[in-house]
């Protein structure tokens, strides 16, 4: 447990550390982590407001964690409550007051809020004490709810969460709060440039995009871990890399719609035209000078690669489309990239990419189910794929189902 010097020395870390993180999922796990670890929780989550609902958005309980097989995850859906006086996250949204519980389970009769056990009960967890504070943004407004569970004493032993905390961790909310407003909008951006790009190609969906971002820092997160790459480069690299798998297409927005969206098989001067979104796409991030940009270029330029050099668009200078020097064949066509010649980034987003088209419904197919699809990459392994990926996705399989369900298709959710 921290002391109060601890406590108050890691409040001026974390306000610095959270203005360095950018994506909203990493965030949200970095603020949960900072804050169970500042007052001793056992479990929390995060609650983001839209229009007048919050939505369930990340989650973290060590208790259900230990019983997980080592480096798994703990997954959970996205589902949504109204903000009104009937629970106690929609409570505290609704009146912007913080609210210190001793224990759920014996809420006084007069106090309009309740607790649902529905999870608990489903879980086997005990939920007693919950500190729930509400994530005020500069402007007054309230972006979301921080809810903290179990607090717990040097000996392990569930205790109520001293009132002597919610000063200091309402400090904290508000500066996560506005951490989570810069990184909502720039989530929001992402998703307008994709939805830009939806317009132009109907597959390139916000839900697609989410999906194949989040595969993505999930294989790469084992991956790194494998080779024993530093925690911190990791969480760093998780933080540039989801953006940057998001905006793997994003070159589409520059190809002609007769491409785009022409009903049959594209010929091959076609063909050719469309692989140059790879291109395209790594050209908007050219001047940028930040380790995102760079990424970002490398996963557009780099995700239609084969393993085995078959794929496109090799190696060329993205700032003209030439083959480089060297790499010249006898057609005048570049050479394709293949291994390790990929960047990390693009062979992962390769996998990605395929594993959610072949996965998903789309208007001209009906999406595979999971033997077929995961033949493609038995198959697949070692010629067009990095063989470590493939078994990489192998080994997380339910967490990517946990995915599926959390972005899922507009489709679906209208069924």
């Amino acid at each position: 447990m921290l002391n109060e010097r601890e406590k108050l020395d890691t409040l001026i870390h974390l306000s610095i550390e959270l203005g360095q993180s950018k994506d909203l999922d990493i965030l949200m796990e970095h603020i949960l982590s900072e804050t169970r670890r500042f007052v001793n929780a056992d479990a929390g989550s995060i609650y983001l407001r839209d229009h007048e609902t919050l939505m369930f958005s990340y989650t973290q309980n060590d208790t259900l964690q230990r019983k997980l097989p080592p480096n798994e995850k703990l997954a959970y859906v996205n589902f949504t409550i109204p903000i009104d006086e009937y629970s106690i996250a929609g409570f505290v949204a609704k009146t912007g007051r913080i609210l210190n519980i001793p224990d759920v389970t014996r809420l006084p009769a007069t106090v309009p809020y309740h607790f649902n056990r529905s999870f608990d009960e489903r879980v086997g967890y005990s939920t007693r004490s919950v500190l729930t504070v509400p994530l005020n943004t500069a402007g007054g407004d309230i972006i979301g709810v921080l809810q903290i569970i179990n607090a717990k004493d040097e000996h392990e032993k569930v205790i109520p969460f001293p009132p002597e905390q919610e000063k200091m961790l309402m400090h904290f909310a508000n500066t996560a709060a506005v951490a989570l407003e810069r990184a909502q909008l720039t989530r929001d951006i992402i998703l307008r440039t994709i939805k830009m790009a939806e317009m132009r190609d109907p597959l390139e969906t916000g839900a697609h995009v989410n999906r194949v971002a989040s595969y993505a820092i999930e294989i790469y997160e084992r991956w790194g871990r494998k080779r024993g790459i530093d925690g911190k480069e990791i969480t760093r690299n998780r933080d540039i890399f989801r953006m940057a798998a998001m905006l793997h297409d994003v070159g589409k927005v520059a190809i002609s719609d007769t491409i785009l969206k022409k009903p049959a098989k594209l010929t091959e001067e076609e063909f050719n035209i469309m692989k140059q979104h790879t291109i395209l796409g790594a050209r908007l991030f050219l001047d940028g000078l930040s380790e995102f940009d760079k990424v970002a270029a490398a996963v557009s330029l780099n995700h239609h690669e084969r393993w085995d050099g078959n794929g496109y668009p090799g190696h060329v200078d993205h700032r003209t489309g030439l083959p480089m020097a060297g790499y010249v064949k006898s057609d005048g066509q570049p050479w394709g990239k293949s291994c390790e010649e990929i960047p990390i980034f693009g062979r992962i987003v390769a996998v990605a990419d395929v594993y959610d088209a072949l996965s998903s419904t789309r208007v001209y197919k009906d999406a595979w189910d999971e033997a077929r699809v995961l033949k493609i990459f038995e198959e697949g392994a070692g010629t067009q794929f990095d063989p470590d990926v493939v078994e990489i996705l192998f080994s997380c399989m339910e967490f990517i189902h946990f995915i599926q369900q959390r972005y899922p298709d507009k489709r679906t959710e209208n069924l």
